[in-house]
């Protein structure tokens, strides 16, 4: 044996030594948590751009005064249809439906001061990374559990587009399909003015023969794009366009959701009973206060309107999809990228905080308890059952039926769904 085949042969020893512990441990320990799988078919995701303070909203405490800088809730508190469980005194719809709902009041995360990057995690569910683009979880829905049905998108955004949403490594075919206008619909479905069916059906003759005449695409990124016009030409027909005719709802139903942000409610109502499997809403389009969630100094004044609004609308849907025997089938997530401590700036308003803050999730088929976790007397740090964002990730994936501990690959690299998150098991138990 020469000294390099010497050397070699130690290092392998000491290697597999090294292994010895933990093989072991391994060989001893428990077998993992069987995977939990729910029901849902439908998600319907309202996104609270800016950050919604818990201690206003979903985890309500003491009362606090802004003017003798007193830190507390900025509102007081009602009971709701869950003992023990109580919110701000602005869900007055809201309250009597909380068995329907979990409240998730220790979700925690490491950015306060950024909301780009606060907004990118609360999509991706883990920090920027500078080697991997990672997609959202509405595109690993929509990658993972495809549309519901033929002609449907899997994924819609009813607002702007944004990379945080995007699909990442997963490619344009799980990417979104998005709209501002709920009366017209995604305006690049809509044909010009003078193309009518025969015009259109001999411009998709052409392009077919067009496509005849080409060699196969070898390159992902073209055959996905080819997929994607495909979509585009199926989703510009009459069937699922007709999902936009909201004036063809009863006009006291249509009341019962509000204004601009409740009939974007209700069109993600319309969008889930055409097969589409996940619906991004977002609330920050025109907010009644001006300054939306993002309630630094005088900011606040109004956020009982945001609150009000809210409790119409999220009323309004769970009581309709109820209606329709659509809840249990359809989950309904409210997040926001962090939230408020219960201490005043200098102008009345509130700072930002990650430590602790509230997110929602409704029907879904999920054994409801009106809250899960407990934080301390000022909703500022976690005292029982904290929660992750892979782990609110995870409970999403879960009751949807999609596999949370498995792996997504960008080109040979593993990448888990969740980066690690178990679901809260007690919603399905």
């Amino acid at each position: 044996m020469n000294r390099r085949e010497f050397l070699a042969a130690g290092a392998a020893t000491a290697l597999s030594t090294s292994l010895l512990p933990s093989l072991a441990r391994a060989s001893t320990s428990s077998p993992a948590s069987p995977l939990l799988k729910g029901k849902a078919e439908h998600v319907i995701s309202i996104w609270l751009g800016g950050g919604m303070g818990q201690i206003d909203t979903f985890d309500p405490k003491r009362r606090g005064d802004p003017k003798k800088k007193l830190a507390g809730s900025y509102y007081d508190s009602i009971p709701t249809a869950v003992k023990d469980v109580r919110l701000c005194e602005h869900f007055k719809e809201l309250a009597p439906l909380m068995d329907r709902v979990t409240a998730v009041r220790t979700v925690n995360h490491a950015v306060i001061d950024e909301h780009a990057a606060a907004t990118n995690w609360m999509h991706v569910g883990r920090p920027v990374s500078g080697t991997v683009v990672y997609p959202s979880f509405g595109s690993i829905i929509a990658h993972e559990r495809g549309a519901g049905a033929d002609g449907a998108p899997p994924y819609v955004l009813i607002g702007y587009p944004n990379a945080s949403r995007g699909p990442g490594f997963l490619g344009a075919k799980a990417g979104y399909l998005y709209l501002t206008d709920t009366g017209r619909g995604p305006a690049g479905l809509s044909r010009p003015e003078g193309i009518g069916d025969v015009r259109q059906s001999r411009r998709e003759k052409f392009l077919a023969a067009m496509r005849s005449s080409q060699p196969a695409a070898a390159d992902v990124r073209l055959r996905d794009y080819d997929a994607a016009i495909e979509q585009s030409l199926k989703l510009s027909g009459p069937e699922f366009r007709q999902a936009f005719e909201l004036g063809s709802e009863k006009a006291d139903l249509r009341n019962g959701y509000g204004g601009e942000f409740g009939q974007r409610c209700l069109l993600a109502r319309r969008l889930c009973e055409r097969g589409v499997r996940f619906i991004e809403v977002s609330h920050n389009l025109n907010f009644l206060n001006g300054a939306g969630w993002d309630v630094h100094n005088s900011g606040i004044l109004q956020q009982h309107e945001l609150i009000k609004e809210m409790d119409k609308a999220v009323s309004a849907l769970i009581l309709d999809l109820e209606a329709r025997k659509m809840l249990d089938k359809t989950l309904i997530v409210i997040t926001t990228e962090f939230g408020r401590p219960p201490e005043f700036d200098s102008g009345g308003g509130r700072g930002h905080q990650g430590s602790a803050f509230t997110c929602v999730l409704a029907g879904g088929g999920l054994k409801h308890r009106g809250a899960y976790g407990v934080t301390d007397e000022l909703s500022k740090k976690i005292v029982s059952d904290p929660v992750s964002v892979p782990d609110f990730f995870a409970t999403i994936h879960a009751a949807v039926g999609v596999d949370y501990s498995k792996n997504l690959y960008d080109g040979d690299r593993p990448v888990p769904v969740t980066d690690g998150g178990k679901p809260i098991a007690a919603l399905f138990a």
